[in-house]
């Protein structure tokens, strides 16, 4: 068995140590969600926590690791009787990105099921991560699906199987802990919330502290057992903490006053709901256990808010987490005694509302109005024109839902229709691997003519492997929707280009809740670039949309020969995910032989390919010359005007494309 690295020898990541010890405390805080860098120990402290927990008292031979003081009344295995049991360490359980909902919460032996009418259970992942910690790396990779049900299992402390009218349940209390890059896409708000604290973690500017990581990596890969030696005696005396912490905490007092101090700083937050009130008290609980106290402080409650409280005011995946902590201190003390007779300032310290607007600017048109605007789209002077500096987006607004023709099969998510394994029941065909949904009616259908060459003398159907059909389902797939974005001179204009950023970014939000994957390709001067490859990560997508500058000519071609380009290369990727590609420009093409021709080329590609596209035409002024039209029929497309997006146009755009292809 390999020697984990010490637990007490991780260099600095002080809030991640914390907010695990508070954990193993009292699993009841809900778990930890650590964000951060890749290279930054997140993994590396997680697996060396499971070292310091406390070992556990098992039933022998149980499956579900019951506890022989008080074993489990409905533990698949039981019943069992109290008394004493054997002793092994907790145990640290990683759930893999690619498990299966049976691997995660365990499968029935269907065929045994319904031949001789047992539960023959295989427990999963669930019930070996019972008593221990359940550890998932990448977490916002995670199935949307598979992240409910570890969360759900998590909140009620039991795993519920339910296969065709056979049921098993046993207990699942596990501390429960996620790790992630943010770069990589974010979770739904909804699931935030569900885990009880929060890390940010990024690895030390401070010269000393990198070379002290160095230094203790390399000793520990030259020698883990020496190293981990070396740190026993550390490791020895916080795993004596826990013990004892885990001893004091029913004896902790949370008194009126903190709890007013709770409940004033989630009120102050705007957190929506009350699991944010219960998850600080509950850790304000643990650090003073931890402190050895059996009294709530000030600072515990501090702590506890920094803790718990900055995942859980995000709005939307543009805003950054984090949390005032100058807001927080005056919230507290405030607050602070069990009085309370004050009532809060509404127009808060300093009064006056002298705040600045959230976007750091005047509202409406008044701060663009005074921002000069490249020539008019019909002037030649306009294609040629220098670089602008970046306009700053419109305030985004909310979009109907956009959706790719037909059926696919894609990664599960939000907006198109596909055949997934979660879903209304369409059909039934022969399993393909492991029986993973059964439907139970064709398999019948299927056993029932055999039954008598089968020899079949009782009420049991005899049932073979053969008989066996998978249902199929409908639900819904997760989307690449690929920019394209003209940001040559012609598209220059202020207005205009914060119009369309604004529509942009809106459907960038609806890409997030969607589960869509984004990419985004600009073109300008002679030629085009991917300022972001596909990617999960909106906010990304968000702030190179932000800084895009525009100018020069309108190398349109090149646009849609770099968007074919990207496709290409995702499909070999991820050849399940359909593509939505979504052109933004004023049709023009400019610059080298035949512009327009080879243009029309390019748009024949991704025809041919069936992609599926929208056309924003941007073309403003009293004389338009219908080209982005003409674009969106060589891309088999519809076009529409810019200031048809603020109406939720697009959305019905791609409902368009649908009728048009069925014709």
């Amino acid at each position: 068995m390999t020697t984990p690295f010490p637990f007490t020898a991780v260099v600095g990541q002080d809030d991640l140590r914390l907010a695990l010890l508070l954990n193993a405390v009292s699993p009841a805080v809900g778990g930890v969600l650590v964000r951060g860098e890749k290279g930054t120990a997140k993994s590396t402290a997680v697996r060396a926590l499971s070292a310091l927990l406390p070992a556990v008292a098992v039933v022998p031979g149980c499956r579900f690791s019951c506890d022989p003081a008080a074993p489990d009344p409905e533990c698949p295995d039981g019943p069992h009787e109290a008394g004493t049991g054997a002793e092994r360490a907790a145990r640290m359980v990683e759930l893999p990105v690619g498990a299966s909902e049976d691997r995660l919460v365990g499968a029935l032996d269907i065929e045994r099921a319904l031949a001789e009418g047992v539960k023959a259970f295989e427990p999963g992942l669930l019930a070996d991560a019972h008593r221990g910690i359940l550890y998932v790396d990448e977490v916002n990779l995670l199935h949307d699906h598979l992240v409910d049900l570890l969360l759900d299992a998590a909140a009620m402390g039991a795993s519920y199987v339910e296969r065709e009218g056979v049921s098993v349940r046993h207990a699942a209390k596990f501390l429960l802990v996620g790790t992630m890059n943010p770069e990589e896409g974010e979770l739904r708000p909804q699931l935030l919330d569900r885990f009880g604290l929060t890390v940010e973690v990024a690895a030390s500017r401070e010269p000393d502290q990198r070379v002290e990581v160095v230094r203790r990596r390399l000793a520990y890969d030259d020698d883990p057992a020496a190293f981990a030696a070396k740190w026993a005696q550390e490791e020895a005396a916080v795993r004596q903490r826990i013990v004892a912490a885990r001893e004091l905490l029913p004896q902790v007092r949370l008194g009126d006053g903190a709890l007013r101090q709770i409940a004033a700083t989630c009120a102050a937050f705007e957190v929506d709901g009350m699991r944010a009130d219960i998850v600080m008290a509950r850790t304000a609980t643990a650090l003073a256990a931890w402190a050895g106290r059996t009294d709530v402080l000030a600072e515990d409650v501090r702590q506890a808010a920094l803790l718990a409280l900055p995942h859980r005011r995000r709005r939307n995946p543009f805003d950054a987490p984090g949390l005032d902590e100058d807001k927080l201190d005056e919230t507290l003390e405030q607050y602070a005694g069990d009085e309370g007779d004050d009532e809060p300032d509404p127009d808060g310290p300093g009064g006056g509302g002298g705040q600045p607007a959230p976007d750091g600017g005047p509202q409406g048109d008044g701060g663009e109005t005074a921002q000069p605007e490249a020539g008019e789209d019909g002037q030649p002077q306009a294609s040629g024109a220098g670089e602008q500096p970046a306009a700053r987006a419109a305030e985004p607004f909310r979009t109907r839902a956009l959706t790719v023709p037909g059926i696919g099969e894609g990664a599960a998510g939000r907006r198109s229709r596909a055949r997934t394994e979660h879903g209304r029941t369409t059909g039934a065909r022969r399993p393909r691997g492991a029986l993973t949904k059964l439907h139970l009616a064709a398999t019948v259908q299927a056993a029932a003519p055999h039954q008598r060459a089968r020899g079949r003398s009782g009420p049991g159907l005899v049932v073979r492997r053969d008989d066996l059909r998978q249902a199929t389902r409908e639900g819904r797939e997760g989307n690449l929707v690929l920019f394209v974005v003209d940001a040559s001179g012609s598209m220059a204009a202020r207005q205009r280009m914060s119009a369309v950023k604004g529509a942009v970014l809106s459907l960038l939000l609806d890409a997030y809740q969607r589960r869509d994957k984004v990419g985004l390709v600009t073109f300008r001067g002679t030629s085009a670039d991917v300022a972001l490859p596909p990617t999960s990560s909106v906010d990304a997508a968000a702030a190179r949309l932000e800084s895009l500058p525009t100018g020069g000519r309108t190398p349109l071609a090149a646009g849609l020969l770099k968007a074919h380009e990207v496709l290409r290369v995702e499909r070999l990727r991820d050849p399940a995910r359909r593509p939505l590609v979504v052109v933004v420009t004023d049709g023009r093409a400019t610059g080298g032989p035949e512009p327009v021709a080879l243009a029309g080329r390019a748009a024949r590609l991704l025809t041919a390919e069936e992609v599926a596209s929208v056309v924003v035409d941007c073309e403003s002024g009293p004389v338009r010359l219908g080209l982005a039209g003409q674009l969106a029929d060589e891309l088999g497309g519809t076009a529409v005007t810019l200031d048809e997006l603020r109406a939720d146009s697009i959305a019905g755009l791609v409902k368009g494309i649908q009728g048009r292809r069925a014709a």
